[in-house]
């Protein structure tokens, strides 16, 4: 999910802030045993639906589970595998794009096809589609966002090597004698990482919103698991007798894609990385 920033908000005094904000999401998640207040997944029918008090501070949902505990450990979930996901489609597509950019010819051709048919496709009916076939849960959505990301970075990685291979240092490095795997390594790698710097920052929120919509549809996390999308799913048959079971869970959501995008396009501009879309 990328959303347009004005430009009020595109200046140096965003990436501090933004940078802060993520931090204390990051230490909220890695210690929420130890911060939220109740166990999560703790049913007590004889306080569901609680208004905030001291013993919950946010209240509690339809099983009497704490509402604050499950959005702290939600944030594990939603945000861990967000870099997992980021992290293993990104090292995929650079794998691939640099041995498609680099090599040419059939190799490269046959690869960008299949590229191009992945992406010709929107993104959420192939997951939904992936799901479908391997089955509801986690570690499927998980896989399924893996298969069908890695393409779009696979394609980028390849333009910035075809761009590189004409660079002068890179025909000084083949008259020199140095090898294939030699000049990829030390010439062609090293130059196409510092985008993913920005690259991440902006496609976390891809990850977070995909996880979370998976989760709401049902086909993601299962009960009794906090995450933020389930507790959105959970929450939507009390939407009018108890909104805040959605609305917690979605200004979280809001407010961390948002965080991500803010430091995602004051980085791009910084350092002139072009977005996805």
């Amino acid at each position: 999910m990328i959303i347009s920033i004005p430009k009020i908000f595109r200046n140096q005094k965003v990436i501090p802030i933004c940078t802060i904000i993520l931090s204390i999401l990051v230490i909220i998640a890695i210690f929420a045993p130890w911060i939220a207040p109740n166990d999560p997944i703790a049913v007590n029918l004889a306080y569901k639906l609680q208004p905030p008090s001291w013993a919950y501070p946010l209240g509690t949902d339809h099983l009497g589970r704490c509402n604050l505990s499950r959005i702290l450990y939600g944030a594990r979930l939603s945000l861990g595998f967000a870099m997992l996901i980021f992290i293993t489609s990104i090292l995929i597509g650079l794998l691939v794009g640099t041995f498609s950019g680099y090599k040419g010819g059939i190799v490269d051709q046959v690869l960008m096809r299949f590229c191009d048919g992945v992406m010709a496709f929107p993104s959420l009916i192939l997951i939904l589609g992936l799901v479908g076939i391997f089955g509801p849960g986690l570690t499927q959505v998980i896989i399924a966002l893996m298969l069908v990301q890695w393409v779009y970075y696979a394609r980028m990685f390849r333009g910035m090597v075809l761009s590189l291979k004409e660079q002068n240092f890179i025909a000084a490095a083949k008259i020199s004698g140095s090898s294939q795997w030699k000049i990829i390594k030390n010439h062609i790698v090293p130059n196409v990482l510092p985008p993913l710097v920005v690259m991440g920052t902006l496609e976390m929120g891809w990850a977070i919103m995909d996880i979370s919509a998976m989760s709401f549809l049902g086909l993601g996390v299962q009960p009794p698991t906090p995450e933020w999308g389930a507790m959105i799913h959970e929450g939507k048959s009390y939407i009018r007798t108890n909104p805040e079971l959605m609305l917690y869970p979605g200004l979280i959501i809001m407010i961390v894609i948002i965080t991500f995008n803010l430091l995602g396009e004051a980085l791009s501009e910084r350092y002139g990385v072009k977005r996805r879309f």
